[in-house]
């Protein structure tokens, strides 16, 4: 304990600077919508298919290699860039509702367990797919010219790709919400997640609304892998540390709740930001200890609901 008090005081100096405090905050933030937009996928899946989609992770990391190829062609151009975002969101759109529809709909009825060793067996097909086609070195993507630089706020600097993607995640959010609490899919959605037997015997064609919320979540994945792609390293292993991040703010959020995968992944974000200049060494142990603490105060997560 007395090794741990003596390296958190040599880096506790940085916590006095504002400058500093400020600009890590402000990773901690876009990383943490980053975060955000695979976690909500992840747990919008699993609150209306009941299904845990270990492939989200590499899925993740199929959109952002669709990003590298479509930012390549078009050379860093800003309009290469935006539509990169849009190639990934919808082709791993359309291959999610092929997954659904030619895999998952046929083990609904099956134990977990099965759930588990299809979606994990995605995964190494997934891998074995992105080695064939993009090969195993890592790729660099280039920064779109309208995004790069920097950008005065507050009288502070800040990277302006960085201020792009919280931008975007809370565009994304407000997206959801709104499709959620405003339209006759997003009831749908919502009665399927407290009981989508009862939803099916009132007619609602649930084969469908499942092979749609499946479509989307993947999209999700697409979209982040996409706008990480310029501030990552594209490789074949992008997908490990993802997963695990994003079952992170799943479970401290709540299975099943956007909102709860939004504040989770924000806290998340600030955490390891804060924790690799606090604690450089333990930043990883400081995400798990969140974990902890909220699984013995609500086991079913900050805003899931007990079942």
């Amino acid at each position: 304990m007395t090794e741990l008090a003596e390296l958190f005081s040599q880096h506790l100096a940085w916590m006095t600077n504002p400058v500093v405090l400020a600009r890590q905050t402000l990773a901690g933030i876009s990383n943490g919508m980053l975060l955000f937009l695979i976690s909500a996928g992840l747990t919008l899946i699993f609150g209306v298919l009941r299904v845990l989609n270990f492939a989200h992770g590499a899925l993740f990391m199929v959109g952002a290699f669709i990003a590298w190829t479509v930012g390549t062609w078009a050379g860093g151009s800003s309009v290469g860039f935006f539509a990169a975002l849009a190639a990934a969101a919808l082709i791993l759109a359309i291959v999610g509702g092929i997954i659904e529809i030619t895999l998952l709909r046929r083990i609904y009825r099956a134990p977990h367990e099965f759930q588990l060793l299809l979606t994990f067996a995605l995964v190494f097909i997934a891998g074995d797919v992105v080695k064939l086609i993009w090969g195993r070195e890592d790729q660099s993507t280039p920064m779109p010219e309208l995004l790069s630089g920097s950008t005065q706020a507050m009288g502070l600097v800040f990277p302006t790709y960085r201020l792009f993607l919280i931008a975007v995640g809370l565009l994304v959010a407000a997206g959801l919400w709104w499709l959620l609490h405003r339209t006759r899919w997003g009831i749908l959605i919502r009665a399927a997640t407290n009981d989508r037997d009862m939803l099916g015997a009132l007619g609602t064609d649930t084969r469908r609304l499942f092979t749609t919320v499946f479509a989307l979540g993947v999209a999700l994945a697409g979209l982040g892998g996409a706008l990480a792609a310029p501030i990552v390293s594209v490789g074949p292993g992008l997908h490990v540390q993802v997963i695990i991040d994003a079952f992170v703010v799943v479970v401290i959020g709540g299975m099943g709740s956007v909102l709860g995968a939004l504040v989770a992944s924000l806290l998340v974000g600030i955490v390891n930001a804060w924790g690799v200049l606090a604690l450089p060494g333990w930043s990883v142990v400081l995400t798990f200890l969140c974990m902890a603490v909220v699984l013995i105060v609500r086991p079913w997560g900050l805003f899931g609901s007990q079942e």
